[in-house]
C-alpha cells in the first residue's frame, strides 16, 4: 500500500502552522493532550521566527483559551538537544515574566504549560508521555496543601498546581505504534510523519490535507529535504562524538588503569624487598636502626619480631 507522505511536524511548526488557516491542526493537537477544548487567540513572538535552519532555538509560544474561558500562554518546544529540563525551566520562567506589567498584582501571573515533543532520549523512563506539575507535600502529616476559598476566588483556580507552570514530555520514540487513544493517534503521527485512514483524533484530518509534501512548492520541498538532510547529518555527528568519546575513555582509563598497576606492583615489590632485608637484620640491629636502615616503620619492624 502506498504511504502517504506528511511533513514532520517540528518543520510544520516553523512554517506552515503560524498560519491561522491552519490553527484547526495546533489546536486539535493542544485538545486532544490537555484534555480541554482549546481554541488559538494568536501566535506570540518566539525564537521560532528565526528562520536560519541552524537556530540553537525552536519555540513556538501560543496565546489560547480553554473551554473554561482561561487565558494560557502554551510554549511548544521541539529541538533535539540535551541540557533539555533546565532549558524548559528557563523558558517557563521567560515566558512568566514577559507576560506581567510592573504595576500587575502577582495574582496576575499567567498560567504557563510547557509542552515538549523530544526525538531524543531524555532521562530514563518507559512512558511516552510524561506530566510534572507542582504540589506541596507536609512532612509529618503528608496532606496535600490546598487553596482558601478566598484563594480560589482571587485566582479563579481550584488546585494549587494550576497556578504553577506545567510540563508534559512527550518521548515520541519511546512509542510502540499502538494507538490506543486519539492522543496516541497523534504521537503516530509525531514519530512516524504519517496518518492512518481510521484515526479520528482532531485536528488530523486538516493536517493529513494541508501536510502533505507533494503539496509543497518545489523550493519549500527542496528546503524541507535540506532540512531533513540536516538532522540526518546532526545525529549522526553526536552519534560518531559519543563513539569516538566512549574510545578515547576507554582508551585513556586502559593506559591509566596500566599505569596505575605498574606504579601499585613496583611499591609492592619494593615494600617485600625491605621486609626482607629487615628480617636478615632483626638479630643484630634494633628496631630504630633497621627502619632507618629499609623505609619500614619502627611498629612494622616490631610486627616482624613477633613473628
Amino acid at each position: 500500500m502506498f504511504r502517504r507522505r506528511l511533513i514532520s511536524f517540528d518543520w510544520a511548526m516553523k512554517k506552515l502552522l503560524r498560519s491561522k488557516a491552519n490553527f484547526e491542526i495546533l489546536e486539535g493537537f493542544l485538545s486532544e493532550l490537555l484534555k480541554d477544548n482549546i481554541h488559538i487567540i494568536e501566535i506570540l513572538e518566539s525564537e521560532s521566527n528565526k528562520e536560519n535552519k541552524r537556530d540553537k532555538f525552536n519555540r513556538v509560544d501560543l496565546k489560547v483559551k480553554n473551554q473554561k474561558n482561561e487565558i494560557i500562554i502554551i510554549e511548544v518546544q521541539y529541538e533535539r538537544e540535551f541540557d533539555y529540563l533546565q532549558r524548559i525551566l528557563f523558558g517557563t520562567s521567560k515566558v512568566i515574566v514577559e507576560h506581567i506589567h510592573e504595576s500587575d498584582a502577582y495574582s496576575e501571573i499567567v498560567k504557563v504549560i510547557s509542552i515538549n515533543i523530544l526525538y531524543f532520549d531524555l532521562g530514563q523512563g518507559e512512558d511516552y508521555v510524561y506530566h510534572g506539575s507542582t504540589s506541596f507535600k507536609g512532612l509529618h502529616k503528608h496532606d496535600l496543601l490546598a487553596l482558601s476559598e478566598e484563594q480560589q476566588e482571587l485566582y479563579k483556580k481550584d488546585k494549587i498546581f494550576q497556578i504553577f507552570p506545567e510540563y508534559y514530555l512527550i518521548k515520541v520514540n519511546n512509542f510502540d505504534d499502538i494507538a490506543k487513544d486519539t492522543l496516541d493517534e497523534w504521537i503516530y503521527f509525531l514519530k512516524n510523519e504519517e496518518i492512518k485512514e481510521e484515526f479520528k483524533a482532531k485536528g488530523l484530518k486538516k493536517a493529513k490535507q494541508e501536510l502533505d509534501i507533494l503539496k509543497l512548492p518545489d523550493h519549500e520541498r527542496r528546503a524541507y529535504e535540506r532540512y531533513q538532510d540536516d538532522l540526518h547529518y546532526q545525529a549522526s555527528m553526536v552519534e560518531s562524538s559519543y563513539t569516538i568519546g566512549v574510545k578515547k575513555g576507554v582508551k585513556r582509563g586502559i593506559k591509566q588503569g596500566i599505569e596505575q598497576g605498574i606504579k601499585q606492583g613496583t611499591i609492592k615489590g619494593e615494600n617485600q624487598k625491605a621486609i626482607e632485608i629487615a628480617k636478615n637484620l632483626l638479630d643484630i640491629l634494633d628496631s630504630k636502626t633497621i627502619a632507618a636502615k629499609t623505609g619500614l616503620t619502627e611498629k612494622e619492624i616490631e610486627t616482624l619480631r613477633t613473628k
